[in-house]
């Protein structure tokens, strides 16, 4: 079973263990629980890494940390890291960790929108940056034009009727909509993907650089991170005592409901097809379709080549 295969046994043996640190995309919450475990239970030592996991958040700009030095690898969506990319910081993929989108657009069904064209002209709550790439990629197929509202980090301005439709994540806001009392019948849910718009979201990332000087480690890395993640989904309610524990400690407010329901959504995304799909792997079609729609709408005018871009511990670059 490819779970099992993942975990494969480690050595690194007597040598001294190499210092690494990884920053997160967020604080603690389930999205991460692969690295957690895998911390937790001596993997990242066993292929003979010291990691230490920095604190991520909205103040934290992980590509900043990569570029200075203060981080070896941080998780990024792929549109981020091609936009660095075309700024000239030599980021490289070394493992794409969630396969397929889990960015939706929610409305209730009160709103009587049924279909994308009848958001034309409807509120729309929208992230920024780079949050708001999807969506307005599914607005520009679509011929949209919709009145953009800023959208916070909570989903409070949807469940008061301030906007027509909001962004969520399928494994954080969509829970806290059901979470709030909302029964998923009085919901209408659009997943992007299910209409071509599947930008892959989280990716481990590094430095040319640290590839160059040190593929072992970053095999190691990576490896680590997936048996992690092989770990958490297999033993999933010791990953949620763990994770909660993280967030205790970081003073993080900690719903163990919501963060169940996140596991479980991050091993449907990571692990597709019921397990038998690719993992770890970033796609050459979905790198296609990414680059493609980026350049179309000039938020970078090049990209490189999808075996520049995506480094492999069993090729030479």
């Amino acid at each position: 079973m490819l779970l099992a295969a993942l975990v494969l046994p480690g050595a690194a043996g007597a040598a001294a263990l190499k210092k690494a640190s990884f920053v997160p995309l967020w604080s603690p919450q389930a999205q991460f629980a692969g690295y957690y475990v895998a911390l937790d239970k001596g993997f990242y030592r066993r292929h003979g890494i010291d990691l230490t996991i920095l604190a991520g958040g909205p103040d934290v700009c992980a590509t900043d940390y990569l570029r200075s030095g203060r981080a070896d690898f941080a998780l990024l969506w792929l549109t981020t890291a091609l936009q660095q990319r075309a700024k000239g910081v030599p980021l490289v993929n070394v493992a794409q960790i969630v396969q397929r989108s889990s960015m939706l657009l929610v409305t209730k069904k009160s709103s009587g929108i049924k279909a994308p064209a009848e958001m034309n002209g409807k509120k729309v709550g929208l992230w920024g940056g780079d949050f708001a790439i999807p969506p307005r990629a599914f607005f520009e197929k679509y011929h949209l034009k919709v009145k953009e509202v800023p959208q916070s980090y909570t989903v409070n301005l949807f469940l008061r009727g301030g906007v027509d439709v909001a962004s969520a994540m399928w494994y954080n806001e969509y829970h806290t909509i059901l979470d709030s009392g909302v029964d998923p019948d009085e919901l209408r849910v659009f997943f992007l993907q299910d209409y071509g718009i599947n930008y892959p979201e989280d990716g481990l990332y590094t430095l040319e650089a640290t590839c160059r000087r040190d593929p072992q480690l970053v095999s190691g890395f990576v490896q680590a991170s997936l048996e992690g993640w092989a770990y958490a989904f297999a033993h999933p309610d010791e990953a949620i005592d763990l994770v909660m524990r993280q967030m205790r400690e970081a003073g993080v407010p900690a719903n163990r409901a919501q963060q169940q329901w996140m596991l479980a959504r991050m091993r449907d995304l990571i692990l597709p097809c019921g397990g038998n799909g690719p993992i770890g792997r970033l796609q050459p079609a979905d790198y296609a379709t990414v680059t493609r729609e980026l350049q179309r709408d000039r938020i970078v005018r090049s990209a490189p080549g999808y075996r520049e871009f995506v480094w492999r511990s069993d090729a030479s670059h």
